[in-house]
């Protein structure tokens, strides 16, 4: 028996979606779209698949170990580092939609299409959190956060552009370079999830709508550091491993905060970086690593806060601000607050 042709009629009902096809269709949502937006995210897109071929191949090129240099962070620059961020500002200076980037890696915000009226967009992102984890084979990634262009701000205060709340954002998301690489990424409209098909080069839809969990049964922070916590955090986590909340909670804790995060938002429980002696104010950058993950948690029905209030209702006051951070699930999250900032 011959096979029969192909046709439209006989595709499954089941539509591949590509995260640009997803783009296009969340783009609507936004008044007078032209497809800007979308152009702005083919840049990430593009740039975290450059990413992704290096770190699959990194023990095969000369890319592991440290570049030598120390960014102003203040930590020894990772080769991966240095590349990730160069490919970041090439892909997304090519968008004329976009005025200002900003990066862990550098130390001022960068202007760039300096006097176009396209300009109105920020991107503010960490080129590859983790990557002090990939001469071991673990999983990395890599945070954005995109806000607009505050009225009446200059072209010339970059700044001005960048230290918004994190509720100012309009889209945030996160790669994670692992068994596979998978995009997470959300415009105030839910979250969504592509895994990248390697045979075809694209991001594929495959987790839509990505709910956390009301409860769950992981905790996920540095133990080592626990002696250093507030008394408070180093309590409630007794109180996780105790059962009180009707289970015993097991640890699970890899070393990147987009993995962990990650493992959060599909599995539930809650990720906790603590304040410690050595770093009072919290050691997670507030624009690109607090912000994205706190605004994507909340739009999958999580919550987090940095100890004590909303992360998204936080006001920066310099690009390279550090926070605390409690995010997860909501039963969590609520008994946090209950135990930890009501005594």
């Amino acid at each position: 028996m011959t096979d029969q042709p192909t046709t439209i009629e006989t595709l499954p009902e089941s539509r591949i979606v590509t995260v640009q096809q997803h783009i296009l269709q969340e783009q609507k949502r936004f008044p007078g779209a032209s497809g800007e937006f979308s152009w702005l995210l083919s840049g990430i897109t593009m740039a975290t698949k450059m990413i992704q071929a290096h770190v699959r191949r990194a023990g095969l090129t000369d890319i592991l170990g440290s570049q030598g240099d120390v960014n102003v962070q203040g930590e020894v620059q990772q080769k991966l580092d240095v590349y990730s961020n160069e490919v970041l500002v090439h892909c997304l200076s090519a968008r004329e939609s976009i005025g200002v980037l900003a990066s862990e890696e550098n130390e001022n915000p960068m202007l760039v299409h300096r006097g176009s009226e396209k300009a109105n967009y920020a991107v503010i992102f960490d080129p590859l959190d983790g990557s002090s984890n990939i001469d071991v084979n673990v999983s990395v990634g890599t945070t954005f956060s995109i806000v607009r262009r505050p009225e009446g701000a200059g072209l010339n205060d970059p700044e001005q552009w960048v230290l918004q709340p994190g509720s100012k954002q309009i889209a945030a998301g996160y790669v994670v370079y692992g068994s596979s690489t998978i995009l997470v990424y959300s415009v105030g409209n839910g979250v969504h999830g592509f895994t990248l098909d390697p045979s075809v080069g694209a991001y594929v839809l495959s987790h839509p709508n990505m709910k956390m969990p009301d409860v769950g049964k992981y905790y996920s922070v540095n133990e080592a550091y626990m002696q250093t916590f507030p008394p408070r955090y180093a309590e409630y986590i007794d109180r996780l491993r105790s059962g009180v909340l009707g289970q015993k909670y097991a640890s699970r804790y890899i070393g990147s905060m987009v993995a962990d995060f990650h493992r959060t938002l599909l599995k539930g429980g809650v990720f906790l970086y603590p304040p410690t002696a050595s770093n009072p104010e919290g050691k997670l950058r507030l624009l690109y690593e607090a912000n994205p993950v706190a605004f994507l948690a909340e739009q999958a029905g999580g919550m987090a806060i940095d100890g004590k209030r909303r992360v998204l209702d936080i006001q920066p006051d310099s690009i390279h601000q550090r926070t605390p951070l409690v995010v997860g699930s909501r039963v969590e999250l609520a008994d946090f607050e209950r135990f930890v900032l009501e005594k």
